[in-house]
């Protein structure tokens, strides 16, 4: 896998609020094992379209895996501009500061919102051009990853896409073993 798309979860369907959260470490451990499991498998590209929550939590991941793997390219394809404008000052801040540090950034529509269809859009758009993708979602606990989730796996029905998934069975792994080191 070249290009992987990492998508999840709001920060507030999992009760998180602010980026510091303890629950956060947590995320961020179980998406870098997976990141490290496709970079030693020649991941060029990590995306994702920089929403609040696992979104910026990956991205952050992947920066900082650039210092070991210093041709790791990192990007945000946003589906509209002005994506964080309605967000508060300190998501704001903490989202442009992601962006600058990326390779690339962008939007799939050139405008602000307009619609629903500008998501699903994204979504499609997204999935074309990625390999694959890292979904912190678990079926069981539905929330707006669920729709990424089914177009991947509808996508992956006639197309070679890797679907990789971070359930909350697997983060509560990673909470034990952390605490196994300790």
């Amino acid at each position: 896998m070249k290009i992987v798309y990492c998508t999840g979860y709001k920060g507030f369907e999992l009760g998180i609020f602010k980026k510091d959260h303890e629950g956060v470490r947590y995320i961020k451990k179980a998406l870098e094992h997976e990141l490290r499991l496709l970079l030693d498998g020649g991941l060029e590209w990590v995306l994702s379209s920089g929403q609040l929550g696992v979104e910026l939590w990956a991205l952050e991941v992947a920066l900082s895996l650039r210092q070991e793997f210093p041709n790791l390219k990192v990007g945000a394809i946003e589906p509209f501009q002005g994506q964080s404008e309605k967000w508060n000052e300190t998501n704001q801040a903490w989202h442009g500061e992601v962006m600058a540090k990326l390779d690339y950034v962008n939007s799939l529509f050139h405008q602000p919102y307009k619609g629903p269809y500008m998501f699903k859009r994204h979504q499609e758009f997204v999935i074309h051009k990625s390999d694959g993708a890292i979904i912190l979602y678990d079926p069981e606990r539905e929330g707006t990853p669920k729709y990424f989730y089914e177009a991947a796996i509808n996508f992956q029905l006639n197309h070679p896409y890797d679907v990789r998934t971070i359930s909350f069975y697997d983060l509560q792994m990673v909470v034990e073993q952390e605490n196994e080191e300790f």
